[in-house]
């Protein structure tokens, strides 16, 4: 049986930058795909572009599956969890309105590298690779600067969030137990990863290191504009999972290596 990912887009009133995204996943060439669309409740043209690419993408030509659903929600990541609670695939992959699958090929290259490696009842608790970031109009700025580590653990992330959400592949089975905790409203990612790693450690399971760039990341996103108070939630989180002496030395790092690379 094929691997399965699903891709889970969350929107609201994203218009502006949904159709890339939509495109990105109609032309991968993996077919075990489903995509499923969380939107709360659009008031823009977002639901104009959804309606279209539905439209155009469930024929025999194009076998992946859609799902969408509209309803209001409490945020970003209360919408996430409907998307993990929902979803068919093996492995859940987010992908919000402005990124985009790195190629048309990536999904079949991840899938061909866990089903050579792993047998289908070990298979890894989290896959990942690395990340690209692009601007507004989707065209490639630079590297991402953090760099995905070779062996990813739960400490990785007293240095930050070491690889990027978009390209953090987790399974689905896994991601059901730990879902956000709605506690947060920036930085509830970087406290879902850690959570994810550490049940993967506690049953001995891999994470994968693709080596291989999975996303186009769009540099302006929710935590982006919202950078300081997503830093100090962070914080918060880091002293929940590694101590407070841990987090503020890991922060008092982060400040001299921004000053450093000014």
């Amino acid at each position: 049986m094929l691997l399965r990912f699903t891709i889970a887009t969350v929107t609201y009133n994203a218009g502006a930058t949904i159709e890339r995204t939509l495109q990105s996943v109609a032309s991968q060439t993996y077919e075990a795909v489903e995509h499923l669309i969380i939107d709360g409740c659009s008031t823009d043209n977002t639901m104009v572009h959804i309606h279209h690419y539905v439209e155009q993408n469930t024929d025999l030509r194009h076998p992946h599956h859609i799902c969408l659903v509209r309803e209001p929600d409490n945020g970003l990541y209360d919408a996430m969890n409907k998307a993990i609670q929902q979803a068919k695939g093996d492995y859940i992959i987010f992908l919000n309105a402005g990124d985009k699958l790195h190629s048309d090929t990536v999904l079949a290259e991840v899938a061909a590298q866990v089903e050579e490696r792993y047998n289908p009842a070990r298979r890894p608790a989290v896959i990942y690779g690395e990340t690209d970031l692009v601007d507004n109009d989707g065209h490639f700025l630079r590297h991402r600067r953090l760099q995905a580590p070779e062996h990813l653990t739960a400490r990785s992330f007293l240095a930050g969030m070491l690889v990027c959400h978009q390209s953090f592949y987790v399974r689905t089975d896994i991601a059901r137990i730990d879902l956000y905790d709605l506690r947060y409203r920036f930085s509830g990612d970087f406290d879902w990863c850690i959570r994810v790693l550490r049940r993967a450690e506690r049953r001995g399971l891999a994470r994968h290191n693709t080596h291989l760039i999975l996303t186009d990341y769009l540099s302006e996103g929710m935590t982006t504009r919202n950078h300081r108070r997503s830093l100090l939630e962070r914080l918060r989180i880091m002293a929940h999972h590694y101590g407070w002496g841990r987090a503020l030395a890991a922060h008092a790092w982060f400040v001299i290596r921004a000053v450093i690379k000014r």
